[in-house]
């Protein structure tokens, strides 16, 4: 496990350095909540895919303005404040979801990758750290960050197939500024960090995990695992994907921050649905509440026993439960 001092990792700050934009998750092009609505499976426009929360309108989970964004990132117009509360639960799961998953024809799942992202709370709807939260993950959980868990519940854990090996005590109003840097020839995944608008720098060199993505299947959002009435307000910006070398400076206006150009498609590859078999498949399996089959998924489609592929919204999404 690893702590986290600001002052001393600024000494070891890294020059800002632009790689290649994969995919662009600006809010830029999103004016407001409705606008997340325009995407559907059958049409399959913007920067997000937006099917994962709950029954109430996009408007109860979704908002963006000016004032959601990090102020260091003078490139973007807007951020997003995303909600969960009693409403989110998703194909009558439990658990509550608002997420976000990038709707890209870009390969974000080869070579040196870096995905970038700021996160923030305020003092009102704040994160309830007697309840555990996964925040932008990815669907094998290999790397993620959780809030509410371990010995200092109200910290930032950065997680690494379910391990701690990071965290940061998380202060209302402060931005925190990630890149996961993972590399997905070698399987291996590290972290970037800095808050406000300080560069990022390394504080975990990668080590060992089994990276896999079929492009979309990271959530940019909260998946809170208790049901409950309470709602939250979580602030996200600065999104986008890169491959190396990594842009450690924060929104400079050259950076996938500050970009307004999105990547869309309006069709998606595919991929045939899971099928059951008699024999024993090798290779990995996903874990509970992972993706397991469905458009375009390319990782583990056998499940971890007792649990069984399902499909959630067939033939686009299948889930292990």
């Amino acid at each position: 496990m690893y702590a986290l001092s600001w002052a001393t990792l600024a000494a070891f700050t890294l020059g800002a350095r632009a790689g290649t934009i994969l995919w662009n998750g600006s809010f830029n092009n999103y004016a407001s909540a409705s606008d997340f609505d325009k995407w559907s499976w059958a049409n399959q426009t913007g920067s997000y895919q937006w099917y994962i929360h709950g029954s109430a309108p996009t408007s109860e989970y979704l908002a963006v303005s000016s004032s959601y964004k990090n102020p260091a990132d003078t490139a973007e117009s807007r951020g997003i404040k995303m909600t969960i509360d009693g409403t989110s639960n998703w194909n009558g799961q439990t658990m509550e979801r608002t997420e976000l998953i990038p709707q890209t024809t870009a390969n974000l799942g080869t070579g040196n990758l870096f995905y970038h992202f700021s996160v923030m709370h305020s003092g009102t709807n704040a994160p309830d750290s007697t309840m555990e939260h996964q925040v932008c993950f990815f669907e094998s959980h290999f790397t993620e960050l959780k809030y509410g868990v371990g010995s200092t519940p109200t910290n930032l854990v950065w997680m690494v197939t379910g391990n701690q090996k990071w965290s940061t005590p998380f202060t209302a109003g402060t931005w925190f500024n990630f890149a996961y840097d993972i590399n997905f020839s070698a399987g291996t995944v590290g972290l970037w960090a800095s808050t406000g608008s300080s560069p990022l720098t390394k504080v975990v060199q990668n080590v060992a995990a089994s990276t896999s993505t079929n492009s979309a299947d990271w959530h940019l959002g909260v998946l809170r695992l208790i049901t409950n009435q309470k709602a939250e307000d979580w602030y996200f910006s600065g999104v986008y994907v890169e491959s190396g070398p990594i842009t450690t400076a924060i929104g400079n206006g050259s950076t996938g921050g500050g970009s307004t150009t999105t990547t869309t498609t309006t069709s998606a590859p595919t991929t045939n649905p899971p099928t059951t078999s008699t024999t024993t498949t090798a290779g990995p399996t996903q874990s509970q509440w992972g993706q397991c089959g469905g458009n375009g998924w390319t990782g583990p489609t056998t499940c971890a026993s007792p649990f069984t592929c399902v499909a959630v919204s067939a033939p686009y999404y299948y889930q292990c439960q």
